[in-house]
């Protein structure tokens, strides 16, 4: 592992991928009909990092050695597999993004879809080979124990006071299942959004032993609906623990700036100095025709003249694909109906007619779904294929008739000249 205090100089890693567009996936993912798993994403990032070790240098998220034993199998990550199968979709669809660099991307952004802070983030991990040695279990924070633990546990990190208490306000996501943990309960009364109500809380609320058959765990008094942890607990029997207890109960806009730091520093120890956002590390500039072959995609894409994307087809690579997307200059032009752009591309460029993006959408497809019809006549006129199917099974008649674009329908059909079965459209 490689420990990125004091490193400095090296250039951030882009795995080349759309990061809006992954931002999406990983909110579908963990956010949908069958459940909200922000809560345990943010967990999985946490428990991913906590493992560091500053003396030795070992652990961290970097490697993903969470997918590993004795990692795996370490009580305090119990159940947290059920993230790593939500991402999965999303890695098969990324494939060049790292599982460490994917788990830790959505403990960040789930702070954010839980209206919490916005989490740096940078990419530079990765994934560690099948009998890569992890750490021994017990790293992580045991919440049975008293303030030494918890000092001692951050400190190995390589973690201050102020960092440790904006860390442990994680708690004011989510809620412990007797099942993974043995504890019962929730700190605060939303776990679903992310504030300062779990400081309010454990400062302001009267505090007890649940009498029940578990572990020592705490209650409040008024309505024994919310819990504290022993580990919880400790922050305010040590001074110095409570002070910032006391800070961010008072001030949300303090615990969100400090928890934002805190968290982006704790997911990067043990990382490449790429993947360390404190450490200021520039991106690594694309090479250059790299770079101009993107702009060429862009200036498809927003139908420029032809003149000026010939200038920059000099130093391009006109049939370059985009990365995350696998999608040409054509497909972004048809996309938007830029017919003297489509025209160019085809008869000058010799781009590929039916080049089929990650989708399995030709240009064609996308010019149909949006009823740019004269961009279709053009495309069909050069000799681009209606037949072809994406992974949804349509081709260009089934398409528009989903889409409901009957001059599409009827420009197709004509130019089928009314053969039955010339289409294999999804109906």
């Amino acid at each position: 592992m490689v420990n990125p205090e004091g490193e400095t100089g090296a250039r951030a890693v882009d795995p080349g991928v759309n990061k809006d567009a992954l931002k999406s996936e990983i909110r579908a993912a963990l956010i949908n009909r069958k459940a909200n798993a922000c809560p345990m994403a943010v967990r999985v990032a946490w428990h991913s990092a906590g493992t560091f070790d500053r003396e030795s240098g070992t652990g961290g998220s970097n490697g993903s050695l969470m997918r590993y034993e004795p990692e795996r199998s370490d009580p305090a990550n119990a159940g947290l597999y059920i993230i790593h199968d939500l991402l999965h979709a999303v890695k098969k669809r990324n494939p060049r993004v790292s599982y460490a660099d994917l788990w830790t991307l959505a403990g960040s952004l789930a702070v954010g879809f839980t209206h919490g802070p916005e989490v740096k983030h940078q990419f530079g991990r990765t994934d560690a080979p099948p009998g890569t040695p992890t750490p021994e279990n017990g790293r992580l924070p045991d919440a049975a124990q008293g303030p030494a633990h918890v000092r001692e546990v951050f400190g190995r990190m390589g973690l201050d006071d102020r960092e440790t208490v904006a860390l442990v306000g994680a708690h004011t996501l989510g809620r412990c299942h007797i099942v993974r943990s043995g504890y019962d309960g929730k700190w605060t009364t939303n776990p679903l959004k992310f504030d300062n109500e779990y400081f309010r809380n454990l400062l302001h609320l009267t505090w007890r032993p649940r009498q029940w058959d578990g572990p020592l765990q705490y209650e409040d008094a008024e309505t024994g609906e919310l819990m504290m942890l022993p580990a919880d607990m400790a922050l305010l029997e040590d001074p110095a623990y409570r002070a910032h207890v006391e800070r961010y109960a008072r001030d949300e806009a303090a615990f969100f700036a400090e928890f934002a730091d805190a968290f982006a520093k704790l997911l990067s120890l043990g990382c490449p100095p790429a993947a360390c956002p404190h450490l200021n590390v520039d991106r690594a500039p694309a090479p250059a025709r790299d770079a101009a072959s993107a702009e060429f995609r862009e200036a498809a894409m927003h139908g420029h003249s032809i003149e000026l994307m010939k200038k920059i087809a000099v130093d391009a690579d006109v049939h370059g694909l985009e990365l995350s997307s696998g999608r040409s200059a054509l497909h972004k032009a048809a996309f938007w109906g830029h017919e003297g752009t489509v025209c160019y591309l085809l008869h000058e460029c010799r781009l590929d007619k039916d080049l089929q993006d990650y989708n399995g959408d030709s240009a064609l497809h996308d010019a149909v779904r949006f009823g740019h019809a004269k961009v279709v006549d053009i495309l069909l006129k050069a000799g681009a294929n209606p037949g072809l199917k994406n992974s949804e099974g349509f081709d260009a008649l089934g398409l528009a008739k989903e889409y409901s674009k009957p001059a599409v329908v009827d420009l197709l059909q004509k130019h089928a000249g009314g053969k039955k079965g010339w289409f294999g459209s999804k109906m």
